[in-house]
């Protein structure tokens, strides 16, 4: 059976990008339609995929920021079709993606990892005043189509049980949660940073308003002995404390190595999932977490980590001091249960379902090394 995938846009490295890409691992072969796409921004592994963009490609600023797209992002996805011949469409949306126009009578699937921010979190997402004006502007007819567009899904998932509640307040639609996975490989190649030692906190976060990396930052500035290092793509908005190191992106083997060799994950992010936790949970490392939104779904106060009650600086630095320890096994059966395997059989499920035919996937664990599988039918 043949599957056509989706996904809003591929311009940064992030947990939705991570969840695009274990789709197009698992449907090997499916063209994947997207509205912009960075090579350089985003995951290197979609240089083995066939993308295929739409007309804003054209547009070279768009492409580091879609948000200077955003009078344009609705009506193109309303002129992206998808080929004749797919008989699935599997979406990966938090943007736009989900107004793709699909064959007729073709069953489509939402994995919705967030409504819109830009229309339904506008507070929290548009940070400039210029974005905020055009907002205002474009909102009312924007949440008219985007409320079209979800009503055409046949099925929708939701990353989380907070994803969930806003999918139901925006678009009246019960969605099955399906959490996503941990992507990445425990066991791959680890590559030291140099000039950073083992025993430090980490954030792996992109800097934006929500994401309250600054709020980070400054309690561990407050923590003699401390030492904080911030990965992810943007910069301070002030000059970093000695002891906070922002190294920007890195490679997959540098991010093992810190996951590994740091005394825990801090977040302090609003997530609507969140697969940091995850991941870093997936080295037997613990996490500092909000204890808020998506949060709520991947950690385990006492078992794989420790909550900050509010996004202050004061309250990340109480969690931080009285940080205890944990078991390393328990934390690594914590990330074990949110396995690749598991998370693709849901999905094909799904797909079976809304279908009512067998989708042929490819193993989600192929061993390094390996040529990629062939799909098989069932």
């Amino acid at each position: 059976m043949k599957v056509a995938l989706v996904h809003d846009y591929l311009t940064q490295r992030g947990g939705a990008e991570r969840v695009a890409l274990q789709f197009c691992r698992a449907y090997p072969g499916a063209p994947l339609y997207t509205s912009l796409y960075d090579a350089a921004g985003t995951y290197p592994d979609f240089a083995e995929v066939d993308v295929r963009c739409g007309p804003l490609q054209r547009l070279a600023p768009a492409r580091r920021d879609p948000r200077l797209a955003l009078p344009l992002l609705a009506p193109a996805w309303d002129r992206t079709v998808v080929s004749d011949d797919a008989e699935a469409l599997l979406i990966s949306s938090s943007g736009w993606a989900h107004g793709v126009a699909g064959p007729p009578d073709v069953p489509t699937v939402v994995y919705c990892h967030n409504p819109p921010r830009w229309l339904h979190q506008p507070d929290i997402y548009l940070t400039g005043a210029a974005e905020r004006t055009a907002m205002r502007l474009l909102r009312p007819h924007l949440l008219r189509w985007d409320r079209r567009a979800a009503r055409r899904a046949h099925t929708y998932l939701a990353n989380s049980n907070v994803v969930a509640d806003r999918i139901r307040e925006a678009y009246d639609i019960d969605a099955q949660v399906v959490h996503p996975p941990v992507t990445i490989d425990a066991a791959g190649e680890q590559a030291p940073v140099a000039g950073i030692a083992p025993g430090f906190f980490l954030t792996v976060s992109r800097a934006r308003g929500y994401k309250n990396v600054a709020r980070v930052a400054e309690a561990v500035a407050s923590i003699p002995g401390a030492e904080l290092v911030v990965i992810g793509s943007g910069t301070p908005d002030e000059e970093p404390a000695p002891n906070v190191r922002w190294l920007g992106l890195v490679s997959d083997a540098e991010l093992r190595w810190l996951y590994a060799h740091a005394t825990a994950l801090v977040t302090v992010a609003f997530e609507d999932f969140g697969l940091t936790p995850l991941e870093a949970n997936a080295f037997g490392t613990p996490v500092a977490a909000l204890r808020a939104g998506g949060h709520l779904d991947s950690v385990v106060e006492g078992v794989s980590g420790s909550w900050i009650e509010e996004p202050t600086a004061a309250s990340v630095r109480d969690t931080l001091v009285s940080l205890p320890s944990f078991d390393r096994r328990a934390v690594l059966e914590h990330a074990a249960g949110f396995s690749l395997d598991a998370f693709t059989r849901r999905i094909d499920d799904v797909l079976r379902t809304a279908t009512g035919r067998r989708v042929a996937v490819a193993s989600a664990t192929r061993r390094r090394g390996e040529p990629r599988p062939t799909a098989a039918a069932a």
